[in-house]
């Protein structure tokens, strides 16, 4: 009987996030292994009614009261370490905004037991989702095919267990055990790249991270070009969107940046100057090229 506990962060999402519970619950309950599924959700500020649809219809899911200034990753963090208290096999971390498939847990579970079957040792196991608009590839985990240009391609499933380097956390289960060797998601990050973090923490110590051989859910893309955004706002506007979270979020892209590629470090910083006071310019040299490679 594996005890899994499922990590989400909300922010006034109502009908996105209530949609993934209940995908959530129905894919645990469609599951043939053994288990039994736990939530935990950090409410960071919602306004919209979130929090009591959630205590209406999904009365067993744990709330988590965060400050409405934690975004995703401190969120998420918060979430995780409320869930350590317990006694938990698994963590299943998982976006407000993603739709497990029926057999998702499923075949996030069997990775597991064939991860420790293959590899002797535990995993990370990423479920890759597509669109339900276009059928396509959206999140999942990336191979780095140039460490200096940070180009990486994408992987779609392909029927077998892939090793990625690169992992988005829309869909992606952790053993505790791998937890007692890289921890939890490293603090310091606040909307984004603590996933890559993660990843290439656990490549840094010999844990397997796969990505399963089916899509496991659905979850659209609809994140605006954010390297266009930065030529339709005045100096200050792009002063605040370069560092805001919820913008690029450029002290966690530095941070991660130092962490793990620092030779690319000033170039890194460069550019970022560069898009603020030059941002014509940067997206006509750059943004078709990079585009493609940060996340």
């Amino acid at each position: 009987m594996y005890k899994v506990a499922a990590l989400l962060t909300i922010h006034n999402r109502k009908e996105k996030t209530l949609s993934c519970l209940e995908a959530l619950y129905h894919s645990a309950a469609t599951t043939d292994l053994p288990h039994e599924l736990s939530v935990f959700v950090t409410d960071d500020g919602c306004t919209d009614g979130s929090v009591e649809a959630i205590r209406a219809r999904f009365p067993d899911v744990k709330i988590i009261q965060g400050n409405g200034e934690l975004f995703w990753a401190e969120g998420m963090r918060m979430a995780w370490k409320e869930a350590m208290k317990c006694k938990f096999d698994l963590y299943l971390l998982l976006n407000d905004d993603t739709l497990l498939d029926s057999q998702a847990l499923n075949l996030l579970l069997q990775g597991h037991k064939d991860c420790l079957k293959i590899e002797k040792r535990p995993g990370i196991y990423v479920g890759a989702t597509k669109s339900a608009i276009h059928n396509k590839l959206t999140y999942s985990g990336s191979k780095i095919l140039n460490r200096f240009l940070y180009t990486q391609r994408r992987l779609a499933p392909n029927g077998s267990y892939q090793s990625c380097e690169l992992a988005n956390a829309n869909i992606m289960m952790v053993p505790h055990d791998v937890t007692k060797t890289i921890g939890i998601l490293r603090s310091g990050y606040a909307h984004g790249v603590a996933d890559y973090d993660y990843s290439l923490t656990a490549i840094e110590h010999n844990v397997p991270v796969l990505v399963m051989p089916e899509y496991c859910g659905i979850c659209e893309n609809d994140h605006k070009d954010k390297y266009a955004i930065f030529v339709t706002k005045d100096l200050e506007g792009r002063k605040e969107y370069l560092y805001s979270p919820l913008g690029f979020d450029f002290r966690s892209r530095l941070k991660f940046v130092k962490r793990f590629f620092p030779y690319r470090y000033p170039f890194v910083l460069i550019i970022g100057k560069m898009k603020v006071l030059f941002p014509e310019l940067y997206l006509k040299l750059f943004s078709g090229r990079f585009n493609k490679a940060i996340k």
